[in-house]
C-alpha cells in the first residue's frame, strides 16, 4: 500500500478541508464546466434559479408532427438529465426539484421542456463554484422545510 496523502479530487469531485474550523466542503466546479461545453453552454447568459415557479410543464408540451419529431431526436435530452443528475446527487441537491420536473419527460421531450433544462444549465453556470460544506463548530443540525402542492402534475 502506499499513501498518496489526502485526497484533492475524487470522481470530479474537489475537495476543501479547513480543519482548524472542522470544515469539509465538496465542489463540482470542474465537472460543470465540463458539461456545459458538452451541451454548447459555456457561453450562455447565466440563470438564476434551476426553475422559475411560473413554468408549466406537461405532455401536451411534447412533439405532435413527425417534423417535431425529427427536430427533438436530435436534442441530447435525456443525456443533459443525466449529467445534471450526477452533479445533484454528489453536490447540488439544490437542483432536486427542477431536475424531477424535467425528468418525466425524457421518453418524449419537447421544446418547453428543453428550454427548461437549458435553464438548468445556465443557472449552474452562475453557480459553478458553489460547493457544499459539511461540519463546523456547532452541533449538526438539520432544518428543513417543504410546501405540499399536489398541483404542479398537470398531468396526473
Amino acid at each position: 500500500m502506499k499513501d498518496l496523502r489526502e485526497a484533492a479530487y475524487i470522481l470530479g469531485v474537489k475537495i476543501y478541508r479547513d480543519r482548524s474550523r472542522r470544515l469539509l466542503g465538496l465542489s463540482q466546479g470542474t465537472y460543470i464546466d465540463k458539461v456545459l461545453k458538452r451541451f454548447s453552454m459555456e457561453e450562455s447568459k447565466r440563470g438564476f434559479l434551476p426553475m422559475r415557479h411560473d413554468i408549466s410543464l406537461s405532455k401536451e408540451m411534447s412533439p405532435s408532427t413527425p417534423q417535431e419529431r425529427e427536430r427533438m431526436s436530435q436534442i441530447p435530452y435525456a443525456s443533459a438529465i443525466g449529467s445534471i443528475m450526477y452533479a445533484m446527487i454528489c453536490t447540488r441537491p439544490d437542483l432536486s426539484y427542477a431536475l424531477s420536473m424535467t425528468s418525466r419527460y425524457q421518453a418524449n421531450p419537447g421544446e418547453g421542456h428543453w428550454t427548461a433544462v437549458k435553464n438548468i444549465l445556465k443557472y449552474l453556470r452562475r453557480t459553478k463554484d458553489v460547493f457544499l460544506v459539511y461540519g463546523g463548530e456547532e452541533d449538526l443540525r438539520i432544518k428543513g422545510y417543504t410546501g405540499a402542492s399536489f398541483q404542479t402534475n398537470k398531468d396526473d
